[in-house]
This record gives C-alpha cells, structure tokens and sequence, in this order.
C-alpha cells in the first residue's frame, strides 16, 4: 500500500487530451473505449487538438463523438505543431475549463470499462501526482508494451519493463515507478503550476521523458498500477521506431535532453553514449535511414536549451 485513502474534496473532473495526426483508422476503437468509461466518480470532457494536414479527423471525431455520447471539444489547427505543442493546447483548455485532472492519452489506444475511474480512484487512493495502467501491444497474445520503467540519465535510456514478453502476472505489482510514456497518463492539473507544461522543442519523443524527470525532480509522484490496462497501437502514426520520421526525432531528442536536464560527468557521459551508439547503427542502415540519424545528432548539438 503507497498511501492512505483520500476522499475527493469535490467531484473530479477529468480533461481528456488526444493530439491527432492522420488519426482516422484509429479513432472508432478510441471512441468506443471512451463510452464505456461510465463512472460516478468524474465528469469527463475530451479534447481533441487535430494537427493533420487536413480536417477529415477532426470531422470524424466530431460524429465519433456524437454518436458515442462523448462530451468533446475539437480543435484543427491546419498545421503539426507536434505532439508536445498540441497537449498543451488540450492542457490550456482543460485548465480554463476547471478541469481538476488531465488524462494525456494517445488515440490509438482502447481500453476496457472502468479504466479511467478506476485510474482516478487509485491516483487518490495512493496520494499520487501521476499514474498509468499496464500497456499491451494491440492485438492477440497479451504481449507487454509497458509494465513500469527506469531512467538512466548516464545512458539516456528508459526501458519498459517487460517489453515483448507474454503477460504471466510477472508485474502485477501496485508501484512507484520512474518513468511512464504519456500514451496514457493520468495527473493532478497542480503539477502544471509546479514544473509547467510540456517542452515544445521535442516536437515529438522525449517530451513525456522531460515532463516526468521534472515531476519527480519537483518532488511528485508517479505510480504504476496495473490492476488497469490499456491497449497502444504502438506508433501508429510515426510509422514505426525504425521510420526516418522517428529515428530523427529519437537521435535528436535524447541529445537534447541530456543538454538540457543532465550535469557534469553524467551529462558528457550521455551525451557520449548516445552520440557513439548512434554512429555504430549508421553503418549498419541503409543510406536514407542513416542519413536521418546524423542530421538528428548534429540537431541534438545544436537546438536551443529551453528551461521549463
């Protein structure tokens, strides 16, 4: 047990923050899954912030959302922004709404009944700042995506335990944990007043590194609980970690992170590490995919150091 039970001093409100991008295939599953989080615990409003290139998702998402009784607001910004801008989009409305919590949650995710409440209800229970349910890759086999993590800042790594393997009850344990992706995370709206929003340099990767480095720096805390599950299309819209796309972002992000939030011997030895691994996987890929890698190094060097 991570803590005494709390009673809600009033009744929650949960803003749910989705970024679309070419999104549409996913969004039924998404929809579906929201309609059964029927809970007596927290009202519930969605926000949609639609970075494609054009407005068919968030049309989609505005009869998604009709249909299924979704309280929704929609947004296209005719433009990507990336994912870090677009959830502090959601994040600034949820907040002028009176929202009381945030679920960060990516669209190419399905969940069963009563996850969000039950979310809630163990965020409070466990006197958290932050929580997430076990993740399954999408699809038959029970495979892990996500089952709690570490953070190594010297290597600039932060392995999901039980990635790839079959689910045996291995991590079923209610825990603190030093990382989550925000795929689907659960918060407290205080921690934005406490270590602010997200860092829109990211544009895309990291970003949820970032954020949960500076939530636990400022001294918040973030727990696992895997009595709920969810479902991820993993990278859905970023065509996968080997893609040009993610590889770019992967290679510069980390850099950028280590520049940002790590010191001394610990930031040159990560800065090293990554830099060197990076390097050996070039010579191992073909041109294009290889090429992407080294533009994300020499970007990773030399994007400016935001401080959120």
């Amino acid at each position: 047990m991570l803590g005494t039970k709390q009673k809600f001093a009033a009744p929650a409100f949960i803003g749910i923050v989705t970024v679309l991008y070419n999104s549409d295939e996913v969004l039924e599953g998404f929809f579906k899954s929201l309609e059964m989080q029927v809970t007596t615990a927290a009202r519930q409003r969605l926000y949609v912030i639609d970075n494609s290139p054009s407005p068919t998702g968030t049309r989609l998402a505005e009869r998604l959302a009709r249909d299924h009784g979704v309280d929704s607001v929609c947004i296209f910004n005719d433009h990507n922004g990336g994912v870090a801008a677009g959830n502090n989009q959601g994040i600034v409305l949820a907040l002028q709404d009176g929202c009381s919590h945030v679920l960060l949650a990516n669209n190419d995710t399905e969940f069963p009944p009563q996850t969000i409440g039950g979310l809630l209800g163990s965020l409070e229970h466990n006197t958290a700042t932050a929580i997430t349910p076990k993740i399954f890759v999408y699809g038959p086999g029970n495979i892990l995506w996500y089952a709690g993590a570490s953070m190594t800042g010297w290597t600039m790594r932060t392995p999901h335990f039980g990635l790839g393997k079959p689910d045996c009850g291995q991590f079923d344990t209610l825990t603190e944990t030093e990382y989550a992706p925000t795929c689907f995370m659960l918060v407290k709206v205080e921690i934005f007043k406490t270590v602010g929003m997200m860092d829109e340099a990211y544009f895309c990767y990291y970003d949820d590194t970032d954020f949960v480095f500076r939530l636990r720096k400022a001294g918040g805390r973030l727990i696992y609980d895997p009595s709920f599950t969810v479902e991820h299309k993993v990278s859905s819209s970023t065509g996968g970690e080997e893609s040009p796309f993610s590889l770019f972002y992967m290679t510069r992000n980390r850099l950028y992170f280590a520049r940002k939030n790590l010191r001394g011997l610990e930031r040159f030895i990560a800065l090293l590490y990554v830099v060197a691994t990076r390097l050996v996987r070039v010579a191992a890929m073909s041109r294009p995919k290889g090429e992407r890698v080294l533009a994300g190094i020499k970007a990773g060097m030399r994007v400016p150091v935001k401080r959120t």
